[in-house]
């Protein structure tokens, strides 16, 4: 079996990430802060914060954590919109009160939507970005493959579909409404799946020499597993994402990456600031 390693990928981005912040910090006096919001206490969810903190301290980039309560949410998302040095924001979810989720990404300006999520953010969604990047580091030329996507997730599954389908690639959407999933799976070169449901896919629906990735996340006893089933990683013949470090470190590397790029835009308005006075 090969594997998909994201975790190594990210170390590679990170460092040109380190180089970017630097410039802009530097050269431009503009130093990229991101804040996160999150309105419950779960202990994974904070594990995650907690991730993505130490991932901002590397690069240099500052990760404020809010948790406010949920009478709150919209409020505190409202006052970082009209913080001038607040350079993204994401809503952490899930919410605890998970019926407040629309409303509260929505809220969110669409300059500052690092996590892609608004109808009009001006960012592709993470997630997505990651799984691109994870197939194109390891030289996965999809316009030749027949690709499907199990999940039409917002987080995932549409957005991912969508950057493909721009792309031209041949590209199939599957969710639990489709009732020939094996047959699909069975004739795909390329599967990348995000449903939630843990070891929904299985290794009898997948053909031979087949590219798997796994951006699945559920809780099952405590811990963090995808959709694919234990017996897919026993195959030889398949390239497959690991249990961990696969889609989640780039992950974290594409929200950073989005944060540069909405930090950048502050840089080059100062830039052309700086030339009107000229």
């Amino acid at each position: 079996m090969k594997i998909l390693d994201g975790l190594e990928l990210s170390g590679y981005i990170k460092e040109r990430q380190l180089k970017q912040v630097r410039a802009l910090r530097q050269s431009w006096r503009v130093f990229p802060r991101l804040a996160i919001v999150h309105a419950g206490d779960n202990p994974i969810i904070n594990t995650y914060m907690r991730l993505k903190c130490e991932y901002g301290k590397d690069i240099m980039i500052e990760v404020e954590v809010y948790k406010p309560s949920n009478a709150e949410l919209l409020n505190q998302i409202r006052a970082l919109n009209d913080n001038d040095d607040i350079h993204g924001i994401i809503v952490q979810l899930p919410l605890a009160d998970t019926s407040q989720t629309e409303i509260a990404i929505n809220a969110i300006s669409s300059i500052k939507d690092v996590d892609g999520l608004t109808a009009d953010s001006t960012f592709t969604p993470a997630t997505a970005l990651a799984i691109n990047w994870l197939l194109a580091g390891y030289n996965i030329n999809l316009s030749s493959k027949k690709v499907t996507i199990v999940g039409k997730g917002r987080l995932v599954g549409a957005p991912l579909a969508k950057l493909w389908k721009e792309s031209e690639i041949d590209v199939t959407s599957c969710d639990i409404n489709t009732t020939n999933l094996k047959d699909i799976l069975q004739s795909s070169d390329v599967i990348v799946t995000a449903t939630g449901a843990p070891g929904l896919i299985t290794s009898s629906m997948v053909a031979p020499n087949a590219i798997l990735v796994d951006a699945g996340t559920a809780t099952e006893g405590g811990e963090i597993v995808g959709d694919l089933a234990d017996d897919i990683r026993s195959r030889t013949d398949l390239t497959v994402t690991p249990k961990r470090g696969g889609v989640g470190p780039l992950t974290v590397s594409a929200l950073f990456d989005n944060v540069i790029l909405a930090a950048r835009k502050i840089a080059d308005q100062k830039g052309q600031q700086d030339n009107l006075k000229l």
